[in-house]
């Protein structure tokens, strides 16, 4: 069967509003309505950190730690407050803040420290914000080290720094702690600016038991011994590129590194290590052999290595959440999931390495996109790797068809608090999914790869993302120049509704007549403005042998949007239908390679 493919927009005329020149003011595509789960105690930008040394030490037998951090802060506006992330139960003490004199600085580090006044600090209420007034407002370009000391307890629930146990198969307990700073955890441990648009260096010292050991973000520098009688030792880390503060993870523990059954290049960057328990370190070999494939098809397609010297994917086991923490190389799973991870799950937790720890949504709205992405990366590199044996024919007609129930509803969302974040990802999953077979895979491939490098340590909105993609297929040729994937996107995401097509064949003159409406399945059909919307739908069309679109054969049916590549039902005349049933039942059918719907 052959497939022919363009792109229309069905309905009347629609005109779009300009966008703004600033997309850091003004976005068309804004999901922020849709994380509504999301703490709104967004910080001011007048005062912004540029790296933090920290120092944690954790206290396993007692469920507590303590910790100092220094942060360099840069002023953008003359102001005397400064406004950072603290959990309740997170207790500041000492804060000392210094100023910097950028000229002189080797001097000023040299001499004694010359502390500003402090007129007071305050805790918002009802808000994890810690505000520090000075008595004298500094104006912009100041920069300045702040410290403070601060103490916390160990959690029971996998928030902040966690404390978790599992049982050896001799019968032994072990404890282990371990970090889980997503979505805004990273406030219970250190106070910091929490939230993903701010993105610094960070140089870490944990402590540790001397028979545990820790693994951080980055490799380890050097340990340090300390000149007491306790039983614990110093990691010193290397410092981190810059990263979001929901990036940041470390675990302790006694856990060990599986060995590997062939030879590994040691030089090579990242270096990749699984940990685990040693009872299930046979049942790893395929896992590890999988990673090492899903990271080698990443690089080739994203055309780019992660900059980091390591990554270590550790199996805890006892561990809480079902989510895995994608710390930036360092990726911690719940030994059970991890176990029975096929190539989806492992390759959307690599996929986050590079965006989402590299290449950072500014804010969580726009962390929907970049769900979306990975998802739809992942599908396509599980089809890639392995023939997508493990969706077992469906993806992603599942999902789709979950979508065409609840966008057809009369009140969608209406009965579950928190789907429309969900739904509204894997509405933007098709729709990539759907740019990808109409621009075409080079030209999609080759727009995320641009995307990637113009924002290394960077952050985006997801309108950067189809900026990306239409500038590459303006270029390549495969978008007229009048139409942005903007618009295109736009037009799906914004909308809790779905069209459907119709299609009205005219067998005397031999024509088709195409039109679109709101996919609607309950009744009364009172949607406010549904003769409004109006969706960019690709059409694809399919039939038994090749035809032009303007001469339909009378015998032969068509299909419309074939193996749904976009995301949209479809419904024809009466004796269109009718042809495909006939078709369905004959024997030529049968002797085919190749089913129906594959295009």
């Amino acid at each position: 069967m052959k497939s022919l493919v363009s792109f229309l927009i069905l309905g009347t005329t629609l005109i779009f509003a300009q966008a703004s020149i600033d997309l850091r003011q003004r976005r068309s595509i804004d999901l922020s309505a849709s994380h509504a789960l999301i703490p709104d105690a967004r910080l001011p930008k007048d005062v912004i950190p540029t790296n933090y040394i920290i120092n944690i030490r954790p206290n396993m037998e007692e469920g507590s730690f303590t910790g100092n951090i220094k942060m360099n802060l840069s002023w953008n506006d003359d102001t005397r407050k400064i406004s950072l992330h603290a959990h309740f139960e997170l207790n500041i003490e000492d804060v000392k803040i210094r100023k910097i004199d950028t000229k002189k600085q080797s001097e000023a580090d040299s001499g004694p420290p010359n502390y500003l006044p402090i007129q007071r600090t305050d805790r918002v209420p009802k808000k994890t914000v810690y505000e520090i007034y000075l008595k004298d407002a500094l104006k912009q370009g100041s920069q300045c080290e702040l410290e403070m000391s601060f103490t916390g307890r160990i959690w029971e629930t996998t928030e902040g720094l966690f404390k978790g146990n599992y049982i050896e198969n001799s019968g032994e307990k072990k404890y282990y702690l371990a970090t889980y700073m997503r979505p805004h955890n990273a406030r219970r441990l250190f106070p910091c600016f929490d939230e993903p648009g701010f993105k610094v260096p960070y140089t870490v010292s944990i402590s540790r038991p001397r028979n545990y050991t820790t693994l951080f973000n980055t490799p380890l520098n050097y340990t340090e011994e300390l000149n007491d009688e306790s039983n614990y030792v110093v990691d010193h880390f290397e410092t981190t590129p810059p990263m979001s503060s929901f990036t940041f993870g470390f675990i302790i523990s006694q856990l060990q590194e599986i060995p590997i059954n062939r030879t590994i290049n040691e030089t090579a960057k990242p270096l990749i290590k699984i940990w685990a328990r040693t009872d299930i370190h046979d049942g790893l070999q395929e896992i590890f052999e999988k990673v090492l494939t899903i990271y080698d098809y990443l690089e080739e397609y994203f055309d780019t290595a992660i900059p980091l010297c390591k990554l270590d994917i550790v199996a805890v086991p006892g561990l809480l959440s079902m989510r895995p923490a994608d710390n930036w190389g360092l990726i911690v799973f719940k030994e059970s999931e991890f176990l029975k991870k096929g190539y989806f799950g492992l390759t959307q937790e690599l996929i986050y390495q590079w965006l989402g720890s590299w290449v950072t949504p500014y804010w969580w709205s726009d962390a929907h996109v970049n769900k979306a992405l990975a998802s739809f990366l992942a599908s396509n590199a599980v089809i890639d790797i392995d023939q997508g044996t493990e969706f077992n024919g469906k993806y992603p007609m599942t999902v789709l068809y979950s979508l065409y129930y609840e966008f057809s509803k009369r009140y969608p969302h209406s009965r579950i608090t928190g789907m429309k974040q969900e739904t509204t990802s894997f509405k933007t999953e098709l729709v990539m999914r759907m740019l990808n077979y109409t621009l075409g895979k080079d030209t999609f491939k080759n727009g995320i790869r641009k995307f990637i490098a113009d924002r290394h340590f960077s952050t985006f909105f997801g309108d950067d993302l189809w900026d990306a993609l239409t500038k590459q297929a303006h270029a390549d040729k495969t978008l007229c120049q009048e139409t942005t994937i903007n618009e295109i996107a736009g037009s799906w995401i914004t909308k809790d509704r779905l069209p459907v097509i119709c299609v009205r064949r005219n067998y005397q003159e031999k024509s088709v007549k195409i039109s679109q409406k709101v996919y609607l399945r309950e009744r009364p059909h009172d949607v406010p403005e549904q003769d409004k919307m109006l969706w960019w739908i690709p059409i694809v069309h399919d039939c038994p042998e090749q035809f032009e679109l303007r001469k339909f054969p009378l015998h032969q049916f068509i299909i419309i949007n074939p193996e749904e590549i976009g995301p949209f039902p479809v419904n024809y005349d009466e004796k269109n239908w009718n042809l495909l049933a006939d078709y369905l039942q004959t024997e030529k059918l049968a002797d085919k390679d190749t089913d129906l719907y594959k295009s």
